[in-house]
């Protein structure tokens, strides 16, 4: 060991795969002492490969016809131009992730952009030990007219007791469409349940109950009025993660 502390900037290099060997074997060691730390990156680079999961494809879009004009005189080779917008692209997504909150990730497929989103969130915050929740469940109250000040319109924690969940607490995330709730319940055992709100259209057409598997996160999704719900779990299987989105959802839509 060096002996230098270990910095949020190394912690982040660490995750990027740009640290020196000698760095990385000591930031190695320190995670092995803080496994908060080690949950915490954990996190941070499932979320890494989500994005660029969802960015990959630019690699292959040709290039619109002023940039390869653009590239011509330089004679820049055409795919590094591609290779830098799309990183460019997930540089900034994730910059603003670890800065403020997850912002949820643009859709592959218009089909269920509500259960992507509310997966990616799910899958970077349950496994934060420290601050899963922004407002705590000791204070439900100022939570929830808080999240409804921001969604503009009136939010509800549902009361998830029956099926074995109990409330932490929740946070306000960003989106493409405007702010967006994230509830996390979590039981005996220590497993956690998220449920995702985001405000519609008023003239949303109703859907079903729908499920989606999005890279191992499960869930069940539906829109009813002014809201949309997305109930997701990483750890349930398809029928256990039903029982609680049906409880969700006799409160939620009674």
């Amino acid at each position: 060991m060096s002996g230098i502390p270990i910095t949020e900037a190394d912690l982040q290099a660490f995750v990027d795969g740009h640290l020196p060997d000698g760095k990385r074997a000591e930031v190695e060691a320190y995670l092995a002492e803080h496994p908060d730390e080690a949950t915490r990156l954990d996190a941070y680079r499932a979320q890494c490969a989500q994005l660029r999961e969802l960015f990959a494809p630019v690699l292959d879009e040709r290039l619109p016809e002023r940039l390869t004009k653009l590239a011509r005189p330089w004679r820049v080779p055409l795919g590094r131009i591609a290779a830098a917008v799309a990183w460019m692209a997930i540089g900034a997504a994730i910059g603003w992730q670890l800065r403020v909150a997850v912002s949820p990730a643009p859709a592959t497929s218009a089909r269920a952009p509500i259960a992507r989103n509310a997966a990616i969130a799910h899958a970077t915050y349950t496994p934060e030990v420290r601050h899963p929740v922004e407002v705590g469940a000791d204070q439900e109250a100022h939570l929830v007219a808080w999240l409804s000040k921001r969604l503009g319109a009136k939010v509800r924690a549902p009361n998830l007791d029956s099926v074995g969940y109990s409330l932490v607490g929740g946070r306000l995330l960003p989106s493409e469409s405007g702010p967006v709730a994230q509830f996390m319940y979590q039981n005996k055992e220590g497993s956690r349940v998220t449920l995702y709100v985001r405000a519609t259209a008023p003239d949303q057409e109703q859907t079903a109950f729908r499920y989606a598997d999005e890279g191992g996160v499960r869930v069940f999704y539906w829109i009813d009025r002014t809201f949309g719900y997305a109930v997701s779990s990483n750890h349930l299987g398809k029928d256990a993660l039903l029982k609680i989105a049906n409880a969700a959802y006799a409160q939620l839509n009674p």
